[in-house]
């Protein structure tokens, strides 16, 4: 088997912080059968040579099959009934070779398609993965974090779950029933017709039971991938629901999910419960069948015995891939559903491709200016409106106002994580629209309120802000951040290994990392989202005196949550509804006696 490897992109950092927006659940869309399972063989046909090579093992595997059953039959009336033991011992070893090759083309079909499988579902994970970091912020604002988890994981796993055995049987069992309706209408179309009295019943029955297992495995997925979404915010908010004593409340709500779940599973379970059933019934009735004419049709000389024989086992040959259909197509559902939500994802439109001839900025020395930029998350519903403002290198913006007044838009669209509906956006004179996106972030450097850390050494987390940076680059940018120190005091200094977000070190120490991370990236333009709001005082002081040689040079724009952490910004912006109310330094505010004079009063009070 060819190797193929099948790398993985890197994480993507963003802003997290949109409170003013609410999770939306997004239902999955009905889309036909036939279109899903194109689809998905549209990858399988990557691999066309190994395909083959499991097709010619499946057919190798039914043909053998069914020439075993014709050998006993010839067994019986040439040799048995006759007392041949020559010719009888020469059709055994003809009959043993027929199952060694019969067992060896099963598990090469299996073999093979194990690998087709396993990387077909890895460049599907692949392919998804890799979406989902070019979607827009407004995709996953309107959705759960564990529901999106669920379909990279969950809905891909059931997919190949469904290739590794689904694919070979549902071939094998199309071969295997055409080869035996031939070999029977050529030994007698008699007893052939008797046979196939059992295919009305059977289209009936699994009419009735597909038409429903497919739509309750579908609400099956929806359920699970629902669940996952809860189970993922229950976790990260595990401190909130401790803090509250809401553990009652939240395990009632997983529990009515987990209902939910349930009885969806329930009778998905059940309905697909009752092929084996009616299958069972069907094979009895046939073999009964078969029974009864072929012994009818022997007594009157038209049959031999070794004919019936083969009738009967060929009559379990056709009735056992009529039941491997039915169970495989019912897994297939599964699958499909599946399928039709990692599909959904993928066909979600990308984040606006950006034209070729885009600017490249070398160097950004930090001049902003918002000219008239208004911008809504929804239509109809502006969220700032005629914003306007200018900042040069090194000066310090801060922008004030009330929750859902457009602060954290504003830095959104500053970074172009959104496009403003008007207006424009010009950094060092040029339209941002004008710069890709990636040239442009690449010059901007953020510190959030709650700073992320990834899964991995000390080091590594630092040298996130610059993939290139040496070791000693990281560490002088740890020292410049004040972090240098508890690094040091930790058991593997720079080596010691986080865990998810940070699990094991402060809050302020995870600030003091962003805060390297971002020294090391050197930026020009920086976004302060205030690191030191839930900061104690001591470690606030380190904090405030890393921001200090951070921002020194810099272009900084704050969102201030402390009033007393702006009073020496070169501006203050005071907004409201989306507006700017006020505009001016600290003192210039304070003596108008305005919005800001007030909040100073209410701070200090």
């Amino acid at each position: 088997m060819e190797k193929e490897e099948c790398r993985m992109p890197r994480p993507a950092i963003r802003a997290h912080s949109h409170s003013h927006q609410a999770h939306l659940r997004q239902k999955p869309q009905i889309k036909e059968l036939l279109p899903t399972l194109k689809r998905l063989a549209g990858y399988l046909a990557r691999r066309k040579g190994l395909l083959l090579l499991v097709v010619l093992m499946v057919a190798a595997s039914s043909l053998l099959g069914l020439l075993g059953p014709f050998l006993v039959g010839t067994a019986i009336d040439d040799f048995i009934i006759k007392e041949d033991k020559h010719g009888l011992l020469l059709l055994l070893i003809q009959l043993g070779v027929v199952y060694v090759f019969y067992s060896l083309s099963i598990f090469l079909q299996n073999y093979w398609m194990a690998g087709i499988a396993q990387k077909t579902v890895c460049e599907m994970r692949t392919e998804l993965f890799a979406h989902l970091h070019q979607l827009p912020l407004s995709f996953f604002d309107k959705r759960q974090h564990g529901e999106l988890m669920s379909r990279v994981t969950n809905d891909i796993e059931n997919i190949s779950s469904t290739l590794n055995s689904s694919v070979i049987q549902i071939a094998s069992s199309v071969l295997t029933l055409t080869g035996a309706i031939t070999v029977m209408l050529y030994l007698s179309p008699i007893l052939t017709a008797v046979t196939l009295v059992i295919v009305p019943l059977l289209y009936v029955g699994m009419n009735w039971i597909t038409s429903r297992t497919r739509r309750l495995f579908k609400e099956q997925q929806r359920h699970l991938g629902e669940l996952n979404g809860f189970v993922e915010e229950a976790v990260s908010s595990k401190h909130i629901v401790k803090m509250f004593s809401q553990e009652e409340k939240i395990a009632m709500e997983f529990s009515e999910r987990n209902a939910k779940l349930k009885k969806a599973g329930y009778w998905a379970q059940t309905y697909s419960g009752f092929i084996p059933k009616l299958m069972n019934m069907l094979n009895n009735l046939s073999f009964a069948l078969i029974a009864g004419a072929g012994g009818l049709l022997a007594l009157n000389g038209l049959v031999t015995v070794g004919m019936i024989v083969i009738f009967a086992e060929y009559s379990r040959q056709f009735t056992r891939p009529l039941n491997d259909l039915a169970n495989q197509f019912n897994t297939l559902l599964s699958a499909v559903a599946g399928a039709e939500r990692v599909f959904d994802m993928l066909d979600t439109e990308k984040e606006e491709q950006e034209r070729k001839d885009l600017l490249r900025l070398d160097e950004v020395s930090g001049d902003i200016e918002f000219r008239r930029v208004s911008f809504s998350y929804e239509k109809g519903k502006q969220t700032i409106k005629e914003i306007n403002f200018e900042a040069n290198r090194g000066d310090m913006v801060a922008l004030v106002g009330p929750t859902g007044s457009g602060k954290t838009t504003i830095i959104n669209l500053l970074a172009r994580f959104y496009e403003q509906d008007s207006g424009a956006i010009f950094i060092d004179g040029h339209d941002s629209s004008t710069i890709s996106r990636q040239e442009l972030r690449k010059h901007m450097g953020f510190v959030l309120q709650e700073s992320f850390l990834f899964e991995g050494t000390i080091r590594e987390n630092i040298r996130y802000g610059r993939l290139n940076a040496s070791d000693e680059e990281v560490e002088t940018a740890a020292r410049a951040a004040n972090a240098h120190s508890f690094i040091m005091k930790l058991l593997d200094g720079y080596e010691t290994k986080l865990q998810h977000e940070g699990a094991g070190i402060s809050q302020g120490q995870k600030q003091l990392l962003a805060i390297a991370r971002a020294i090391l990236a050197d930026p020009a333009i920086l976004i302060l989202d205030e690191a030191t709001s839930s900061i104690d005082t001591i470690t606030e002081m380190y904090i405030q005196e890393a921001l200090d040689r951070l921002m020194k040079g810099r272009t900084s724009v704050v969102i201030a949550h402390r009033l007393n952490t702006i009073r020496r910004a070169d501006q203050i912006l005071v907004l409201n509804r989306g507006r700017i109310i006020e505009r001016g330094t600290h003192d210039q505010l304070v003596q108008e006696e305005g919005h800001y004079a007030e909040l100073i009063a209410a701070s200090e009070a």
